[in-house]
């Protein structure tokens, strides 16, 4: 990876950072984006998976830490591995697919461990319905957000490139 790209990519995930700390909606980050766009724009899976976790660890340093952090954080690096998938498939529709995708399941994995990880919900099936339900009211916001921030950061990076020929890089791979 060249520095000019570099320098670009660090610049977008600072801002998903610094976004995590300004008020929102519950569910409403950037971070689901981010995690989407990794995986597309980092060729190393490594680094692809280190740059949401890097944020949400960052920004949960500061925020605070929960109990369902392991939930939540696997939830992004599976979004990793759906933002791969959009390699070959490089397109708006695509990339709204996957942003839908990726908040459907976070929202199956995040509030599983709410309900496995707390005890405001019965560890029976009802508990675990009371949980789906009542989370309904944010599901909207983590799809609205995903979609938001994923046309921002492929936006901006994609114009980036086309403007500024030292930050492309060889995307063969990709079919814009």
């Amino acid at each position: 990876m060249n520095n000019h790209r570099l320098i670009v990519l660090l610049i977008l995930i600072l801002a998903v950072v610094a976004l995590r700390f300004l008020p929102q909606p519950p569910n409403f980050t950037p971070v689901a984006a981010l995690a989407l766009f990794a995986g597309v724009f980092f060729r190393d899976r490594k680094w692809a998976i280190i740059a949401p976790l890097a944020v949400l660890l960052l920004s949960d340093l500061f925020l605070g830490f929960h109990d369902t952090i392991l939930y939540v954080y696997g939830s992004f690096i599976l979004m990793v591995f759906i933002g791969r998938s959009l390699q070959n498939r490089l397109s708006a529709g695509y990339i709204a697919g996957a942003g839908i995708t990726g908040s459907m399941l976070f929202f199956v994995i995040t509030n599983f461990g709410v309900w496995m990880s707390g005890s405001m919900y019965p560890k029976t099936w009802d508990g675990l319905a009371a949980a789906y339900i009542a989370a309904i009211p944010f599901l909207h916001y983590m799809i609205i957000s995903t979609l938001l921030y994923s046309a921002v950061l492929f936006g901006i990076f994609l114009l980036a490139e086309n403007r500024i020929p030292a930050i492309r890089e060889n995307h063969s791979h990709l079919k814009a």
